[in-house]
């Protein structure tokens, strides 16, 4: 089994569509995209996502989001019960991902969840950059 522990380094998010066509990535996704997750080897995590653009303008607002909890992690699934969020909808929620590795990159694919009305998948893709 892989370790996820360490610090990791979000370099891409793709989304699809429930059909498995792509969608626009979110703005915390795109080419100014700053992330980072950190998986302790004490079962703790958290994970920030952010629109890293510098000046946003035109009346746009920055996407954020962040949350922490436990994680257990069995070689397949990374499973985290939220007890701290941007998104106050996220606590006491249990946030499944699927993970798998491409080469050095850890991939995270979270199940279907509706966004700006669509169903749609947001696959994180990470690069570690330490270990914890």
């Amino acid at each position: 089994m892989r370790d996820v522990v360490g610090t990791w380094r979000l370099v891409q998010v793709c989304a699809t569509k429930e059909d498995g066509s792509p969608t626009a990535a979110p703005p915390y996704g795109g080419e100014n995209a700053q992330g980072r997750l950190t998986l302790g080897a004490d079962g703790r995590m958290m994970a920030i996502l952010c629109d890293g653009t510098k000046t946003m303008g035109d009346g746009r607002t920055r996407e954020y989001l962040s949350y922490c909890g436990n994680f257990t992690y069995d070689g397949r699934q990374l499973v985290t019960k939220v007890d701290a969020a941007s998104d106050l909808a996220r606590l006491n929620t249990e946030q499944v991902r699927d993970v798998s590795f491409e080469e050095d990159l850890m991939v995270l694919r979270p199940p279907l969840s509706a966004y700006r009305g669509i169903q749609e998948q947001r696959v994180l893709v990470w690069e570690q950059m330490a270990k914890v």
